[in-house]
């Protein structure tokens, strides 16, 4: 690698190791704290490429692209900042960045970037559009500095204005449908309907023409597509073949595995092709751990602007926080939050506190599909195995005995209630356990049991 590079951050540091890592792989380097002194450096004709923060102290450098790519087309910049939100990403991708990186970034990550940057030639900046300014980046739900959460924000910003169906994919409480509404709230549709299309507005057979009457050419999104019927499906198919160019954007989100669906023959193959364009994997709360502190201090910031009052919480509680498996991921990690914030009188919110609601909660990570011929005994093993190794050393909340049989016995008994029709004393007969024992534990799980038609 060779080239001239400018490097602006006002944090020493990281000017010392850029200056430091770069002139090792054979760049020669300019580092600054300000950005009037790189914008003269630009104007002069130096560097074959920009390494620049966001915020210094007398610019900003995201405000300064377009002025570079008028000075110096074709001069690429890499934008690096701590402002780790979406709403960075977009704009520095419709400022018409060459890259950008979360801090903390990864040393030879970048430098892989920067090589990558002076092998080619930065395409022409083009039309740029502001941002909405009902969005500011402080009230945007989606936040994370971790590798996938970055990689799904620039996806997010080079798709948002493409002419492809999107899907969503990812656990229940992800966050899929803020994705849905980031893309529509960042593209050129924004003014425009955003609709959300549940299984309910498909089963009449006028449903497909109320729906294209409501979205126009706005975003109408499938709301967990994998559960509509295949009656739905089939009118969904020719809705979406009958759209003109002119129509609306579309989007669906699901947490099934719809090629598992395919299989099984309770989704539409067509379907799935029509849909899938672009696929967006929303990570689990578990895959992004690192993340978490990020998202409780966003949690509750929230709360104080709703009036809940300000509250911190202790590094201890906080490693307890990070070491639980949140199957509800982000939104059972939010409601959990508000929770502590209402309940507690306390300004810090201490690890006691957290053993108290996270001892009440589910504690295995929802267990996803593995192969027809594992045990039982071996997905329930490898889930647990995972719950202790989230804890980074540290034990799980006392009570995980009692939690532990607690989630595999609520579904256990639920479905054999199902299978019996809502009898109970088949039920007991069939679990082999006394009849009382099991109205005692439909009392105590709080289980509602009606008379059904029994599943088998």
């Amino acid at each position: 690698m060779d080239g001239t590079i400018l490097v602006a951050d006002d944090d020493r540091t990281i000017r010392t190791v850029l200056t430091q890592a770069l002139t090792r792989a054979g760049c020669k380097v300019h580092a600054t704290s300000s950005m009037v002194t790189l914008m003269r450096w630009v104007d002069e004709g130096k560097g074959d490429l920009v390494i620049s923060d966001v915020i210094m102290p007398d610019g900003n450098g995201l405000e300064a692209l377009p002025t570079i790519a008028s000075r110096r087309p074709g001069l690429p910049v890499i934008v690096i900042s701590a402002q780790n939100t979406i709403m960075t990403a977009i704009q520095a991708t419709e400022a018409d960045a060459y890259d950008y990186l979360p801090k903390p970034f990864d040393l030879p990550d970048l430098l892989k970037r920067a090589a990558r940057a002076l092998d080619v030639k930065r395409r022409a900046a083009g039309a740029r559009r502001a941002a909405p300014e009902s969005q500011p980046a402080d009230d945007l739900p989606l936040v994370g500095r971790t590798p996938a959460m970055q990689a799904l924000y620039r996806l997010v910003a080079k798709i948002m204005n493409a002419d492809l169906p999107v899907l969503i994919t990812g656990e229940s409480g992800t966050g899929k449908s803020l994705i849905a509404r980031a893309i529509h709230d960042f593209s050129d549709r924004r003014t425009l309907p955003f609709l959300v299309v549940t299984a309910a507005d498909m089963v009449s057979i006028d449903g497909p023409a109320a729906v294209l009457a409501r979205a126009r050419n706005g975003t109408l999104v499938f709301d967990e597509i994998g559960d509509f019927d295949m009656e739905a499906q089939a009118r969904i198919v020719r809705m979406l073949d009958s759209l003109v160019e002119t129509g609306p954007r579309v989007m669906a989100t699901s947490q099934r595995d719809l090629a598992d669906a395919i299989d099984g023959g309770g989704f539409r193959q067509d379907l799935f092709y029509r849909l899938g364009g672009v696929t967006i994997a929303v990570p689990s709360l578990r895959d992004r751990v690192d993340d978490i502190p990020l998202l409780a201090a966003s949690f509750l910031a929230r709360a104080e602007r709703d009036g809940l009052g300000l509250r911190r919480i202790s590094d201890g509680a906080l490693n307890l926080i990070r070491a639980y498996s949140w199957p509800g991921n982000v939104r059972q990690l939010e409601n959990t939050i508000r929770r502590l914030v209402v309940t507690q009188g306390e300004e810090e919110i201490g690890r006691q506190e957290i053993e108290q609601v996270l001892g009440n909660q589910p504690a295995i990570e929802p267990m996803t599909g593995s192969g027809e011929g594992d045990k039982l005994s071996a997905a329930v093993a490898k889930n647990l195995r995972r719950y202790f190794d989230l804890h980074g050393g540290i034990l799980p909340p006392p009570g995980l005995y009692q939690r532990i049989l607690r989630e595999l016995e609520l579904p256990l008994i639920e479905i054999a209630l199902d299978a019996t029709g809502g009898n109970q004393a088949k039920c007991a007969d069939l679990l082999g356990i006394n009849r009382n024992t099991l109205r005692k534990k439909i009392t105590d799980l709080d289980i509602r049991v009606t008379r059904r038609r029994k599943l088998m």
